[in-house]
């Protein structure tokens, strides 16, 4: 028989309000350090009547929804019951789901060239300035990916993954985990559209003396515009290559003795080549990362025994192995997904 102790708890009754959410008031802390009020204050239009909330009480109150784990508007309403939290936090003012959603519609309203979202960016460009003038590094790496979000709005529109949403472009640092650049996007607008002018305009983000050095990116960038440009800068560059006729071909001519398998057992081959675009005005480098499929395709004669992955890139190939390439550019692919769901 086992005995067992009882803890000397001593069980007291309260008329204090509790809360489930008192890590909220740390991020509400960092908020508050960071200036975010005010920045939004000053940036974005404010109200058409005196009677109106501050464009703050939007953007704050929505940033504490999205901090405390609510997913749509809705949510609010789980703060509104947390009136011990609200006052800890000096939030006595939380508009309903309902004012939120309007206010919101107000900054992106075409009507008014899109101020509140250009206002939006400029709290997000201060912001970042702010972090990065002390990060300590001064070359960085962009990560450029368009994500998909889901909408059930009447206007969202029809995605090329045959959801409706929105494809916003993303452009995250990898050395700052910051998002440098973000573009909002209709859901049937290309992944690979602007990449160009996507990739200019994070490079004008950087602060005085700091400079973007390495560019990755999924297929949506493989085009020779920026590739050109991206070479024209001296920026290292890593992106997945669409494996079109002329990728086929070079990964058909790949001879037997140049593929090796990186460690012992990895299940995978990796093999370096060198290919063309049309348009580029250097040649690429293709790593080539191949793996046997689990099982033949019975009904598809044609089909290779083999699953292909192909990074090109110029890194040169004493700097970087093509196993370095393509784990470095497929694991951060993947950590940034994982990070941002």
């Amino acid at each position: 028989m086992v005995r067992q102790t009882v803890l000397p708890f001593k069980l007291e009754r309260t008329d204090e309000t509790l809360t489930a959410h008192g890590g909220l008031a740390l991020l509400a802390e960092f908020n508050h350090g960071l200036g975010l009020c005010a920045l939004v204050d000053r940036y974005v239009p404010g109200p058409g009547s005196n009677r109106g909330y501050a464009p703050s009480v939007f953007v704050d109150r929505l940033i504490l929804m999205l901090q405390a784990g609510g997913r749509s508007l809705e949510d609010l309403r789980e703060l509104r019951r947390e009136a011990g939290l609200l006052r800890l936090l000096n939030r006595a003012v939380l508009p309903d789901p309902d004012t939120l959603g309007d206010g919101l519609r107000r900054m992106g309203d075409p009507q008014t060239g899109q101020a509140g979202l250009v206002g939006l960016g400029q709290v997000r460009d201060t912001v970042n300035a702010r972090l990065l003038r002390r990060d300590g590094h001064e070359t960085s790496t962009v990560d450029v990916d368009a994500t998909l979000i889901e909408g059930e709005k009447r206007d969202a529109r029809w995605s090329y993954l045959g959801v409706r949403g929105y494809m916003p472009l993303l452009g995250f640092l990898f050395e700052t985990p910051l998002c440098l650049v973000d573009e909002f996007r209709e859901g049937n607008v290309s992944p690979g559209a602007g990449h160009l002018a996507f990739y200019r305009a994070c490079k004008t983000r950087l602060p005085v003396g700091k400079r973007l050095a390495r560019y990755r990116a999924d297929s949506a960038s493989y085009q020779a515009e920026l590739i050109n440009t991206l070479e024209t800068d001296q920026v290292r560059w890593a992106i997945t290559a669409d494996q079109d006729v002329a990728v086929k071909a070079v990964i058909a001519g790949v001879p037997t003795e140049a593929w090796q398998e990186p460690e012992q057992g990895c299940g995978y081959q990796v093999a370096d080549a060198v290919h063309t675009m049309n348009q580029t005005k250097a040649a690429l480098r293709l790593s080539i990362k191949r793996e046997a499929r689990p099982q033949s395709d019975l009904f598809d004669a044609a089909a290779t025994p083999y699953a292909y992955h192909v990074v090109a890139s110029n890194w040169p190939a004493e700097e970087k192995t093509a196993h370095e390439v393509l784990g470095c550019t497929i694991n951060e692919a993947k950590r940034r997904t994982s990070t941002r769901n």
